[in-house]
């Protein structure tokens, strides 16, 4: 978010109940409009505040709905617990929950499609969701390679692109959303990366 936005707020004090308004109402439009069919107007029109009221706090749509995909990150994922497999599994069963509860993969569509005009929206997405996702996963493979549970010189990035992958692919078969495919996916990983006995 730009620093601008603290001199804006240099009188009266934000309020916080708005501004939980406005990020829950852009999540609700997200999974029942999509991005590209949600307004801010109708943003404005479920959170009962005005148009102007939003861009004080976000300047355009992408900003808007993407600082809702923020907040909403890890909302309702259990404490992690310095077990490597039950922590993995909670941020990937998490990262699905969100993805599912506001129709994430049509949100990934429409950013990778509108790239070109709208380079924001992508920007947006992987600094605010993609990329402090990944770095949890990374932190929790980092701290169980200090504790000596996967091998020294595993590539993290790569390891956390293939924990990712199957829910990506998974939606593409058709077979999204079933059952244990997160612990499947960790356990696959974790086979690979065990040290010689």
């Amino acid at each position: 978010m730009s620093d601008d936005r603290g001199a804006r707020s240099a009188g009266r004090p934000r309020s916080a109940e708005k501004d939980t308004a406005i990020l829950r109402a852009a999540l609700e439009l997200l999974a029942s409009h999509g991005y590209t069919r949600m307004s801010l107007n109708q943003v404005a029109s479920a959170a009962c505040v005005s148009k102007s009221t939003i861009h004080l706090r976000w300047k355009t749509k992408a900003d808007l709905v993407t600082a809702a995909l923020e907040a909403a990150r890890m909302v309702s994922a259990q404490p992690l617990t310095g077990d490597v497999r039950s922590d993995l599994v909670a941020i990937l069963d998490d990262f699905a929950t969100t993805v599912q509860q506001v129709r994430g993969m049509a949100m990934i569509g429409t950013c990778l499609a509108e790239e070109a005009h709208t380079p924001e929206l992508l920007a947006l997405l992987r600094e605010r969701t993609v990329l402090p996702r990944r770095a949890m996963l990374r932190d929790v493979l980092e701290q169980a390679r200090e504790r000596g549970e996967i091998v020294a010189d595993a590539d993290l990035e790569t390891v956390v692109s293939a924990l990712l992958g199957p829910f990506y692919a998974d939606y593409m078969a058709g077979r999204g959303g079933w059952p244990g495919w997160a612990e499947n996916a960790v356990d696959l990983v974790l086979a690979a990366l065990r040290p010689p006995s």
